[in-house]
């Protein structure tokens, strides 16, 4: 439980398609207590979400100002995802925050992030949703790791 393996657990949590569901069952099986590995799985989790939220934006309008073919997919992808526009404003951040919270593969906090960026949901909401998802994706996966190894005596 050094300083190296407690930072390998939170970049392992700030991976896409690992993040906090995979990293904190890694994290159990170094050697941490649940409580520790759960919070180093989380923070690193939740350290992109933040300037994800913010960059993608402007990341695709650089993208769009500089590659002609950039910039027709995303107008295609706005026109067809603004077809969509009051489903996404009655079930957006809702719909969001499941996205995040089924600990399924291709869905987290990163693919909510881009989810958000896409739909054009608000940053405080789409925010909130994803934390508020990632929290229940982490347990989802970590309570029945710990249940087993209660049960085989391990933790």
């Amino acid at each position: 439980m050094d300083l190296l393996s407690a930072l390998t657990v939170v970049v392992l949590g700030a991976l896409p398609f690992f993040e906090a569901r995979y990293a904190i069952p890694a994290a159990i099986l170094y050697g941490f207590p649940p409580a520790t590995a759960f919070a180093l799985g989380m923070i690193g989790n939740l350290l992109p979400v933040v300037p994800l939220l913010l960059l993608l934006d402007a990341v695709s309008g650089w993208l769009r100002a500089r590659s002609k073919t950039m910039d027709r997919f995303f107008s295609w992808l706005f026109e067809r995802t603004g077809r969509h526009e009051e489903a996404i404003r009655r079930y957006g951040t809702p719909a969001l925050f499941l996205l995040v919270a089924l600990p399924v593969p291709a869905t987290g906090t990163w693919s909510g992030c881009a989810a958000a960026f896409v739909f054009q949901i608000r940053f405080r909401e789409a925010l909130l949703a994803i934390v508020g998802g990632a929290f229940v994706a982490a347990a989802v996966t970590t309570l029945p790791l710990l249940g087993i190894l209660t049960l085989f005596g391990g933790q």
